[in-house]
C-alpha cells in the first residue's frame, strides 16, 4: 500500500506562521525516513491558521531537505494564474530535484472572496475557461508547440488532477490525468468517484494508464484512547471555525474546555464519521479495507494535530504498522 501526506502548513495557538511551515519541513523528512510516496503541500488563501499560500515555494525548500520523497502541489489553484508561469515553476523544481516532481492542479478558490479578488480580476470566468487552462499547461509540460517552458527538465513533472465531485473524475479521465480524490473534504461516495474514472480515463501519451489517489483525514496514536484525544483538537477547531473564532488549533486542554451546543456536537459527530482515528493497527486495518473497497492506488493522508510531535508521530506509527502486517 502506498501511502503519501498532504500538508496544510496548520498553525497552532502560541505557534508563529515561521514555526509552523519549518514544522511542515520536519514533516516531510519525516515521510522521507519512514517510505512515504510523496509531501503536497496545499494552497490556502487569508485562511487563519493555515500558513501553506504558495506551495512552489514551500516545496523548494522540501525538496533541498529530502533524498527520496516526491514532492508536490495539492494544488495550484490554476484559475489564478497563467499555465506557462505554473510550467515554468514546476520545470525549474523538477530541474532541481529530478524524477521527484508532481503538479497537483485544482479549481477552488482555497480561500474567501476578498483573496479571490485579490489574486485575479476574473476568478469565476477563469474557472469557466479551466479545459482550456489544462490543456495548455500539459501542452508546455509535453513540450509540444512552439513555446518552451525552461528550464527543460531531465524527467517532466507528473500532472495531477485533484477534486471532490465525479465532474472532477470524469474531467480528470477525459484529460488524460492522473486523479487525487479528496474523500476527506467530500460526502460523495469515492469508490464509485473513482471507478467512473478508471473506466472512462483517456490516455494523454502512448502507454499511460490511470492512477490514483484518495485523500483522507486520519490521526493516529499509541492506543485508540490516547488518538481521539489528540484528534478532538482539530474537531474542535474546525467547531470554532465555523463560529467565526480560533485563528489557531487549539491543544486538547482547551479544546476539551470549549462549551458545545448540540448543534456542534451533531457537527462534531459528522466529522468524525469522515475521519480515520485509532491505534496503528486500527488505522492499518482502515485502510486496507478501504482499498479493497475502492481499488485505490495511494492513500494521501492529512493530519493535523496541535502538536507537531502528535503529527509525526502518527505518520510514523501507520508506516511502522504497516511494515509490519
Amino acid at each position: 500500500m502506498k501511502l503519501s501526506i498532504l500538508d496544510q502548513a496548520p498553525i497552532s495557538n502560541g505557534q508563529t506562521a515561521s514555526e509552523a511551515l519549518e514544522d511542515s519541513g520536519k514533516l516531510a523528512e519525516v515521510g522521507d525516513r519512514y517510505g512515504y510516496t510523496r509531501f503536497w503541500a496545499a494552497e490556502h488563501h487569508a485562511l487563519p491558521g493555515l500558513a501553506s499560500s504558495t506551495p512552489e515555494v514551500m516545496l523548494g525548500y522540501v525538496g533541498a531537505h529530502t533524498k527520496r520523497i516526491r514532492i508536490g502541489s495539492g494544488a495550484v489553484l490554476l484559475p489564478y494564474y497563467k499555465p506557462y508561469k505554473v510550467a515554468e515553476s514546476f520545470n525549474m523544481l523538477a530541474s532541481l530535484f529530478k524524477d521527484r516532481v508532481d503538479i497537483g492542479i485544482g479549481r477552488a478558490p482555497g480561500g474567501p472572496a476578498e483573496a479571490s479578488e485579490a489574486l485575479s480580476d476574473g476568478f469565476l470566468q477563469q474557472v469557466f475557461k479551466m479545459p482550456e487552462l489544462v490543456d495548455e499547461l500539459a501542452g508546455y509540460i509535453d513540450g509540444k508547440g512552439n513555446l518552451a517552458a525552461n528550464p527543460e527538465p531531465p524527467v517532466k513533472p507528473a500532472l495531477w488532477m485533484l477534486g471532490t465531485s465525479r465532474k472532477s473524475a470524469a474531467f480528470a479521465a477525459e484529460k488524460g490525468l492522473s486523479y487525487c480524490f479528496g474523500q476527506f473534504m467530500s460526502e460523495e461516495d469515492g469508490k464509485e468517484i473513482l471507478a467512473h474514472y478508471r473506466e472512462n480515463f483517456t490516455p494523454r501519451s502512448k502507454g499511460q494508464s490511470p492512477e490514483s489517489i484518495m485523500g483522507v483525514s486520519v490521526v493516529c496514536g499509541e492506543t485508540t484512547e490516547a488518538a481521539h484525544d489528540i484528534a478532538y483538537s482539530w474537531l474542535i477547531w474546525q467547531v470554532q471555525q465555523s463560529h467565526g473564532g480560533s485563528r489557531g488549533i487549539p491543544s486538547i486542554e482547551e479544546a476539551k474546555a470549549y462549551e458545545l451546543t448540540k448543534e456542534d456536537e451533531e457537527e462534531l459527530q459528522a466529522m468524525r464519521d469522515r475521519m480515520i482515528i485509532g491505534s496503528p493497527d486500527e488505522v492499518v486495518e482502515e485502510l486496507k479495507r478501504l482499498q479493497e473497497a475502492s481499488g485505490v492506488d495511494e492513500f494521501m493522508i492529512i493530519t493535523i494535530t496541535f502538536s507537531p510531535e502528535d503529527k509525526r508521530n502518527s505518520y510514523r506509527y501507520i508506516a511502522e504498522a504497516l511494515d509490519e502486517k
